[in-house]
């Protein structure tokens, strides 16, 4: 059976150089560099981001003797974040996974789609959040929101037009008749049936959170 990466106290160092990067303090749940730690370590954003506060709070002993011995000194950190990075094999083909078997869940979300290597998950949970925002006259790439939000994912805004598109033959109120044959459709099916019907300004948070990783 599939199993997690657990956290190991070595993690800290990795955790605190994140807190010390500037503007030093705790950073947003979907920083880039936060998400990309998460990738490596196989933990989700939102737990690294809860040591994150543990590391401001100097919760325990450990994070205290490591405060005391890297807080102050960060090229020290650096250079034992280095060090642990080589011994644990991180950037080397997945040596550090070797031989654990590492079932993936939220990963996905930050990696391209088979279907378009331009799109993520996570794009098409930003896409469906600015879907409730316009009526289907207004999705066209010649609105001002949809010109935004392709700038920010840096992707055409008429493939922003093209997924807006495949989320209202999704949408079960529409009732499209006509036949959509873009290769997105089941991966917009997906986000639809995990994010469509819950309460839209619980996705209009979680949609500002995910913006900040394009951001960096």
């Amino acid at each position: 059976m599939a199993t997690k990466q657990p956290w190991q106290d070595d993690y800290w160092l990795l955790l605190m150089q994140q807190y010390l990067r500037k503007p030093t303090g705790m950073k947003p749940i979907y920083d880039r560099e936060m998400v990309n730690l998460s990738l490596e370590l196989h933990i989700h954003p939102e737990v690294l981001h809860d040591k994150l506060g543990d590391i401001g709070r100097l919760r325990t002993p450990r994070i205290e003797r490591i405060w005391k011995e890297y807080g102050e000194n960060p090229r020290r950190l650096s250079r034992a974040v280095q060090l642990l990075r080589q011994m644990i094999g991180f950037n080397s083909g997945g040596d550090f996974f070797e031989g654990v078997d590492v079932q993936e869940t939220f990963e996905r979300d930050f990696r391209p789609l088979s279907e378009d290597e331009r799109v993520t998950p996570i794009m098409l949970v930003v896409i469906l959040d600015l879907y409730f925002r316009l009526t289907p006259i207004t999705m066209v790439a010649e609105t001002p929101e949809v010109q935004e939000l392709a700038r920010l994912l840096r992707i055409p805004a008429k493939l922003v037009v093209e997924i807006l598109d495949v989320f209202q033959h999704c949408d079960p109120y529409l009732r499209r008749r006509d036949v959509t044959f873009s290769p997105l459709m089941q991966p917009c099916q997906q986000i639809w049936q995990r994010y469509g019907n819950i309460d839209t300004r619980q996705l209009a948070d979680y949609a500002e959170q995910l913006k900040v990783y394009f951001k960096n």
